[in-house]
């Protein structure tokens, strides 16, 4: 009898251990998924430090007896969280929506490393066609956060990944010129989409729509959007809401060779690079 109930105690302990875990690996799931969104977001930051400060004068009110300051930052802490949800309602929007279109198990497609100097390869050969025939374009590529919202809002192709079909899908008299192209993974998902147009300052006002459009997506998502300008043919590529301008095929190229990159990738070639500049300073020694 004392076994079997040592069994069940067992058999409970484990059971509250592993919901434990659960417990505490969603709570940290979440905050993970929060810092992530804000850290862009200089408002949203200044939120949580002034948040921070009150809680500290409030911990510095409560051991010295302040009493009027407490009372006060009672009544604050009461309906501070009211007053913040209808504050930073567009923000606490724009968080929610960028969690809904994260993708929790990863990119669309993960590329293998030929796949990606493919994928490279024919958008270079497009753009540096359409940079010099002063066609343009607007490419999106999708990453971690799915597209899916503008897909289905545009004319779906999911053709294989070449740099004819891109030059026929800007060309001028094409019905779906006007819009972006979506590539997931090594296919071109679809033409013709629509993005969100950036209202950002740092932008340059004499650029256009496409422009606008490309840092508009990238600042929703984490899209990489490559740009060819009609009017001068520059090449431009908008990350993470900040817009690279006027690149070189070159440059444009080594950019998408490094955004496309797996994270693990990026870090294996930096160790790579200090051990070789490690070993090339104990040989100069």
């Amino acid at each position: 009898m004392l076994q079997e109930w040592s069994g069940y105690m067992t058999i409970n302990s484990v059971l509250v251990i592993f919901q434990k875990i659960i417990d505490i690996s969603l709570v940290w799931l979440v905050f993970y998924y929060l810092l992530k969104n804000l850290r862009n977001n200089v408002k949203m930051v200044l939120l949580f430090k002034g948040i921070l400060f009150l809680f500290i004068i409030k911990i510095v009110s409560d051991f010295l007896n302040l009493t009027t300051i407490g009372l006060l930052l009672e009544y604050v802490m009461m309906w501070g969280p009211l007053a913040l949800i209808i504050i930073f309602q567009p923000e606490i929007r724009a968080i929610l929506e960028h969690l809904g279109r994260s993708q929790l198990l990863g990119r669309h497609k993960v590329l293998s490393l030929d796949e990606r100097e493919k994928l490279v390869y024919e958008i270079m050969n497009a753009v540096d066609y359409l940079r010099k025939a002063r066609i343009g374009a607007l490419i999106v590529i999708e990453r971690d956060i799915s597209l899916n919202e503008y897909i289905e809002r545009s004319k779906k192709i999911y053709a294989d990944i070449s740099s004819e079909l891109i030059i026929s899908i800007f060309f001028p008299r094409n019905p779906l010129h006007d819009g972006g192209v979506i590539i997931q993974g090594d296919k071109i998902t679809s033409a013709g989409a629509v993005f969100p147009v950036s209202i950002s300052n740092k932008i340059n006002k004499r650029l256009g729509t496409r422009h606008r459009a490309a840092v508009g997506i990238s600042e929703e998502t984490d899209a990489i959007a490559l740009v060819v300008s009609e009017e001068t043919g520059r090449v431009s590529i908008a990350t993470n809401g900040e817009l690279n301008y006027n690149l070189s095929s070159d440059d444009a190229r080594m950019i998408l060779i490094e955004e496309l990159s797996p994270k693990r990738e990026i870090l294996l070639d930096d160790e790579f690079d200090a051990d070789e500049e490690v070993g090339d300073i104990n040989e100069g020694n």
